[in-house]
């Protein structure tokens, strides 16, 4: 916002919640609260767009949901510079199955003109804002309820619909897309452990896919498991599906971890993700489970 005058923050009576006091109190002129009406907010941030600013819309992913026909009608139909901020994406802990953002992957992807990313650490979502603010189509970034991670690796730069290579594994790898990657990265360490090379994929972006890279891997790799702190239904994984499919590509060799069909209770979002099989430790069981599979099968045996 200091270098740049067309730079707006909209948010839904979630000042406090999003941290935006500072952006509320320095830029008074240029912050606007709408209260408990996220669809006025979007169709606010469409005028303004429209008029050649760039609007950054900072909603819980799970309230976004109720501004659904704004985001299609005033901005991804008319492809308008909106960028979307969604706070408090995946599991929320003790906030409840009201506050899981579990399903903005699946109704984000659908719009034509929209690039929907996920950044893997604190270096990505800070490339990722700058980059959604130079792109002249909606954006929306996720990042959840918990403290920030980076993790040390050699800058990379940050292009629409590219994702970046953590590590290649010979006898798997893992697609990450978000904030598991962390997770990802420690399952893949202890494999390397046991004894197995598996890689880490920080995917970066469910639309555009990162089609090269991706492909590279379902051609290539013994198995691929893909990860996402988001529904599996029309999520990330599906997406990678979807793109196999198009691209005539075996997929016997793919599991994907996610939210499971279900509303998640309340609790420690550790806990959660561990019952879920989405922290390290089933992260690594999957990958197990998918060699052995892959064992099998190069066996002419069934499990």
């Amino acid at each position: 916002m200091e270098k740049d005058s067309r730079v707006t923050v909209l948010t839904a009576a979630m000042c406090q919640g999003n941290k935006l006091e500072a952006v509320r109190d320095t830029f008074p002129d240029r912050f606007f609260d709408t209260g408990i009406c996220e669809a006025h907010a979007v169709a606010f941030a469409a005028g303004m767009a429209k008029s050649g600013m760039r609007p950054i819309v900072d909603i819980y992913s799970t309230f976004l949901q109720r501004s659904y026909d704004q985001i299609f009608q005033e901005v991804a139909l008319q492809g308008l510079p909106v960028t979307f901020m969604l706070d408090r994406a995946g599991l929320t802990g003790p906030d409840g199955p009201t506050h899981h953002g579990t399903h903005d992957l699946a109704y984000l992807r659908v719009f034509p003109n929209m690039v929907v990313m996920a950044p893997g650490d604190a270096r990505d979502l800070s490339g990722m804002l700058d980059l959604a603010l130079h792109v002249d189509v909606p954006c929306s970034l996720r990042y959840p309820k918990t403290g920030a991670v980076e993790i040390e690796r050699p800058a990379a730069p940050l292009r629409v619909g590219e994702g970046e290579i953590m590590r290649w594994g010979d006898d798997g790898m893992i697609i990450c897309l978000g904030t598991l990657l962390s997770g990802c990265l420690e399952a893949s360490e202890q494999l390397r452990k046991e004894g197995m090379d598996v890689g880490v994929i920080n995917a970066r972006f469910v639309k555009p896919l990162d089609q090269d890279l991706i492909g590279r891997a379902l051609r290539t790799a013994p198995f691929v498991v893909t990860v996402e702190e988001a529904a599996l239904m029309g999520g990330f994984g599906s997406a990678v599906l979807e793109f196999a499919n198009q691209a005539n590509i075996d997929t016997q060799q793919v599991k994907r971890l996610g939210i499971p069909d279900q509303f998640v209770e309340h609790g420690d979002r550790t806990e959660l993700l561990a019952d879920l099989g989405l922290d390290q430790v089933g992260i690594a069981a999957a990958c197990r489970e998918m060699a052995e599979r892959r064992r099998l099968s190069d066996a002419g045996l069934t499990e």
